[in-house]
C-alpha cells in the first residue's frame, strides 16, 4: 500500500534521512523502531507530506505523493496520529472530530463516521460537549485516534502512541490498534515500546541515524541479537 523509495529529508543543511526505502504491505501491521533521534518522525512528517524531501519517491496504494500537501493526502485516505497527539484543546471533544471529517472523502459520511467512533470510545461521547484540553492523557489519545478515523482512513501512521500514558491506558491504545487493524486497516506502528511493537508487527524496519538498516518480520527482529542488545537492552 505505501512505497517509500530513496528518500532524502533535510532542515537545511542537517540530513535527516537518507536514501530511505521500505515497503508497507497491504492490510499489515508495519513497525518502524530506532532511538531518539533516528529520523523516524521525520519519515512520518515526510509521508503525510508535512515535510517536503529533497530526493526520493513515495507512493501510496499506485499513486505518486511525494511532495503533495497533506490536505491532499488525507483525502487518499492515509490517516495520522501524530506524536502528542496535537488536538485542538480549546474545543470541544465533538468539533474536534468533526474537524477530522472535513477531507472531501469523509463529508458525507461524517454523521454515521461519528456514530462509529462513539461506540469505539464511549468515554468520548459521554464528554462530548467537554473542551479537548480538559481531557486525561488517554482520552486525547483516543480523541486523536477519532478525529483521524473521521477522514476515512484506509491506512493509519501512529507515531509514538503510548507516550505519556499510565500502563493501563497502554494496554488499551495497544488493543484498540490492534481492532483497527482487524477491521481491514493497514497500520504503521512507530512506538517506543519495540519488544510490543515487534511482536505486534507482520513487518518491521529497524531506523538509525537516517537509514534503514534492517527490515523483516516483526517476529525475526525481535529475535535478532544485534535488536535485542540494541533496543531491548538484552
Amino acid at each position: 500500500m505505501l512505497e517509500v523509495r530513496d528518500l532524502d529529508l533535510f532542515y537545511g543543511d542537517a540530513q535527516a534521512l537518507s536514501g530511505v526505502s521500505f515497503s508497507v504491505p497491504d492490510g499489515s501491521i508495519t513497525a518502524i523502531v530506532g532511538a531518539n533521534g533516528a529520523g523516524k518522525t521525520s519519515l512520518i512528517r515526510a509521508i503525510a507530506g508535512m515535510e517536503k524531501p529533497r530526493a526520493g519517491t513515495i507512493c501510496f496504494d499506485g499513486a505518486d505523493i511525494t511532495g503533495k500537501d497533506s490536505s491532499e493526502i488525507c483525502n487518499l485516505g492515509l490517516g495520522q496520529v501524530a506524536e502528542g497527539r496535537q488536538i485542538f484543546p480549546t474545543m470541544s471533544v465533538e468539533d474536534n472530530l468533526d474537524l477530522g471529517a472535513m477531507v472531501p472523502r469523509a463529508r458525507k459520511l461524517a454523521a454515521s463516521t461519528r456514530d462509529g467512533v462513539w461506540q469505539m470510545f464511549p468515554r468520548l461521547l459521554e464528554r462530548r460537549r467537554q473542551l479537548a484540553g480538559t481531557l486525561s492523557g488517554g482520552e486525547q489519545q483516543m480523541l486523536a485516534i477519532g478525529r483521524c478515523l473521521m477522514g476515512q482512513p484506509r491506512m493509519i501512521m501512529f507515531d509514538e502512541p503510548s507516550l505519556g500514558l499510565s500502563p493501563a491506558m497502554v494496554q488499551e491504545v495497544f488493543a484498540i490498534i490492534r481492532r483497527l487493524h482487524e477491521g481491514g486497516l493497514t497500520i504503521v506502528l512507530v512506538e517506543q515500546n519495540v519488544a510490543v511493537s515487534l511482536h505486534m508487527a507482520d513487518h518491521a524496519c529497524v531506523l538509525e541515524n537516517g537509514h534503514i538498516v534492517m527490515e523483516g518480520r516483526g517476529e525475526d527482529l525481535l529475535g535478532d541479537d544485534g535488536v535485542r542488545a540494541a533496543y531491548l537492552g538484552l
